[in-house]
């Protein structure tokens, strides 16, 4: 076994990861090549400066650090490591993927699942944002839709106890579809409550809810959590 002998004394730099990362991923990952792939990607995200930030299937297959690292876990040819640990990242929603033609080459880049990376893959694939590169076009995958605690924590903060039975009730109680459009509503409205995303839950439960295959202006219906009974969550 390799020892370390330790971080030195002075300024050392730091790699900065999300606090969910140990609540809700660090748990989850049970396949030791997706978690050196997915910590490796985070520190060269980190180094990166522009936009849109991304790494490169080839940047990674060259990357001695990163292959070093995968060597060592029995699983075949470190590339081929490489390969399961980003494609389980990939499945999971911890990374999105675009593949490209590059100098008539395929090649694969990869963006961290965070708002300003998945705002970046759905500028490139609607044609707004140039890469120099050709994407490819891949067929759709079904991505498991996050749970209420990820919601809550993505979108209000840490996880309290006390809260914690309410957000298993109502995720039983009501369409992902539904908690995932009330919190969208609550960060644009900058209102980041449970009260006030419970209440938009319960307020489409007793008065229904258009589901966007129609009939209402989207405009009318936030105007809707702003009056009347519900706002006093929003005016404290």
């Amino acid at each position: 076994m390799k020892t370390f002998n330790g971080f030195p004394a002075g300024r050392v730099k730091f790699t900065s990861i999300p606090n969910l990362f140990f609540s809700e991923l660090l748990p989850a990952i049970d396949d030791l090549a997706e978690l050196k792939v997915t910590l490796h990607i985070f520190w060269l995200l980190s180094q990166k400066k522009g936009y849109p930030r991304y790494v490169s299937f080839k940047e990674l297959a060259g990357d001695g650090l990163l292959l070093a690292g995968l060597k060592s876990l029995e699983q075949g040819p470190s590339e081929e490591s490489l390969r399961k640990g980003l494609e389980k990242a990939v499945a999971r929603g911890t990374l999105l993927h675009v593949a490209v033609e590059r100098d008539g080459k395929r090649d694969d880049l990869y963006f961290m699942n965070t708002e300003q990376g998945r705002r970046a893959v759905e500028k490139i694939h609607e044609g707004r944002l140039e890469l120099e590169v050709t994407v490819l076009a891949e067929p759709p995958v079904e991505v498991e839709r996050p749970n209420i605690f990820v919601l809550y924590e993505q979108n209000i903060g840490l996880l309290q106890p006390l809260i914690a039975e309410q957000l298993k009730e109502a995720e039983q109680t009501y369409p992902s579809e539904w908690i995932e459009e009330a919190f969208q509503i609550a960060v644009e409205q900058n209102k980041r409550r449970w009260a006030y995303v419970r209440a938009i839950l319960e307020r489409w439960a007793t008065e229904g809810k258009d589901d966007g295959k129609g009939k209402r202006d989207p405009r009318k219906d936030r105007r809707r959590y702003i009056e009347g009974k519900y706002a006093e969550y929003i005016k404290h």
